[in-house]
């Protein structure tokens, strides 16, 4: 079932389940920060407003891809923002005792700096407990060639507390292959990672190509390891899903519903025959199968 939401003028949606309700975060235009919204059924989303303040901060603009975890009894917010010192993208990290916030900036500063704009942070959790971090490096500043900026996809090693970065980065991908490949003035993107597992295989599903464009579509890659190699095996869901036009559809990211069903959230343009950086949060259900997602629209 296809879930078009309430909630536009946003970009790379992320739910929480509790056991109260399903909050929603976002890529936000209207503030120096983040928003949450709250659902009991996931079609009817209420704004709540501000959950992590940043208009006093290390920050300026481009409050990008939160994604919120509930780790040792507290609420953890990784997000992008660009810094206000020189205009580059960094990580940042944020911590509540709800899901509703208010959120508070951990470092005062990007969690990590490796010399290097880096956006969309994702965490997972192994089985064994350690945690990764999945991140892109990002195309704006990352010349592949003299003449190509590209975005790669990175993995490191997180702390327990999920606060801090531990050992080197792994640089596992950037584009390469004809559905992921599509360069716009001189970019090329991989981006927004999400990583499942399954029968010791590790599945990530990542953006490729500009989210303002009809191209942009969700891929999937798998490895053996958390760390990698990935192998690329395609795109999963593109403007031409099934049943459906959508336009642009992208940045997606997992979760369960009340009954432990897989459900995936992602946006699509708000007005698909003017694509533009206005996005509408959707939800599908989801499968894990050998090598692919099915979606059921």
């Amino acid at each position: 079932m296809l879930i078009r939401t309430n909630v536009t003028d946003i970009g790379d949606p992320f739910i929480v389940k509790t056991d109260a309700a399903y909050y929603m975060y976002a890529t936000s235009f209207v503030m120096d920060g983040f928003k949450v919204w709250k659902s009991m059924d996931m079609e009817n989303w209420e704004d709540l407003g501000a959950c992590l303040d940043l208009s006093d901060s290390w920050t300026c603009k481009d409050y990008w891809a939160p994604e919120v975890i509930c780790h040792q009894g507290k609420y953890i917010m990784h997000y992008t923002a660009r810094r206000k010192s020189d205009r580059s993208l960094r990580i940042g990290v944020a911590v509540s005792d709800t899901p509703e916030g208010p959120f508070t900036d951990v470092h005062n500063g990007p969690m990590f700096d490796l010399g290097y704009a880096a956006i969309d942070g994702h965490v997972f959790i192994d089985d064994d407990g350690q945690a990764y971090l999945y991140f892109s490096k990002d195309c704006s500043e990352n010349y592949v060639t003299p003449t190509l900026r590209a975005s790669q996809m990175c993995v490191c090693k997180l702390s327990e507390d999920l606060l801090h970065i531990t050992g080197e980065p792994v640089t596992l991908f950037g584009p390469s292959e004809s559905y992921d490949f599509i360069v716009l003035g001189d970019q090329a993107w991989n981006e927004g990672p999400y990583v499942l597992k399954k029968d010791g295989q590790y599945y990530m599903t990542y953006s490729a190509n500009c989210y303002h464009t009809r191209d942009y579509c969700i891929c999937l890659a798998k490895a053996s390891d958390p760390m990698g190699p990935f192998q690329k095996l395609g795109p999963i869901m593109t403007c031409g899903a099934k049943g459906e036009d959508f336009s642009g559809p992208g940045h997606n990211a997992f979760f369960y519903d009340r009954e432990g069903k897989l459900k995936m959230t992602f946006h699509i343009h708000t007005f698909e025959d003017a694509p533009s950086p206005n996005r509408k949060a959707c939800i599908c259900d989801a499968q894990l199968g050998d090598d692919t997602i099915r979606f059921a629209m």
